[in-house]
């Protein structure tokens, strides 16, 4: 029996862009827009006075650097490109319910035992960029960091979404050293301690990890 050979991997990703782009597109900005509203309904209001988390010497490896802040708001960016490579409708819509299982749950962590990271050393006019971003998030929510779980998600997806289409595997690769940039650009930012990253390292493994299990089961030829 002849078996006709799958498209080259660009052509599977470029595909994968195209299917139902339009609801993929308004989709994420929907998504983005909730979860900012509920961030900061739970960061005006939480349970009870933040908890300060404790530095670790891992902290102080990590020095200040301001060349991070690029690598930490391009999470926006890395966060959008698995929903963007979905190949359908039913794997992209628990796709959409398991991320917001798990920033829900991180938000209800931010509510009930709510937390801050210890005021750093720091001219924050020196750097407005970075001073935007601290005016904002000044009363808490560090444990765990929904950035780096966030992040973790989006790679093991992007990892089984690669696999999958047979992309080379500098491409895994580049996915990996992406997300590790954006766990370190929250330390080097001072809006999280190691504590935060670890917290998010697990929540972002659990939470894909059972979200893709979940996947492979309603769609057995591949993600």
């Amino acid at each position: 029996m002849n078996l006709t050979p799958p498209p080259p991997w660009y052509l599977q990703i470029a595909r994968r862009i195209t299917v139902l782009w339009p609801l993929k597109a308004v989709g994420t900005s929907i998504f983005m827009a909730l979860f900012f509203w509920g961030y900061f309904a739970v960061l005006k209001a939480p349970l009870g006075t933040p908890f300060l988390m404790p530095l670790t010497v891992v902290d102080s490896w990590v020095p200040f650097s301001p060349l991070a802040y690029p690598v930490y708001v391009s999470l926006w960016v890395y966060v959008s490109l698995p929903p963007a490579l979905q190949s359908g409708f039913r794997v992209l819509a628990w796709f959409g319910v398991w991320i917001a299982a798990l920033c829900l749950f991180c938000l209800a962590i931010f509510w009930l035992l709510p937390t801050a990271v210890p005021v750093a050393e720091i001219d924050w006019t020196l750097h407005p960029e970075m001073a935007l971003i601290k005016s904002l998030d000044a009363s808490g929510n560090a444990c765990p960091s929904l950035h780096v779980a966030s992040a973790v998600f989006a790679a093991l997806w992007l990892r089984a979404i690669f696999t999958a289409v047979s992309a080379p595997r500098w491409l895994q690769w580049a996915s990996a050293l992406q997300c590790l940039a954006i766990l370190w650009s929250t330390l080097a930012t001072r809006q999280h301690v190691a504590l935060d990253v670890l917290a998010g390292i697990v929540f972002g493994v659990v939470f894909a990890r059972l979200s893709l299990r979940h996947a492979r089961r309603l769609s057995p030829a591949g993600i």
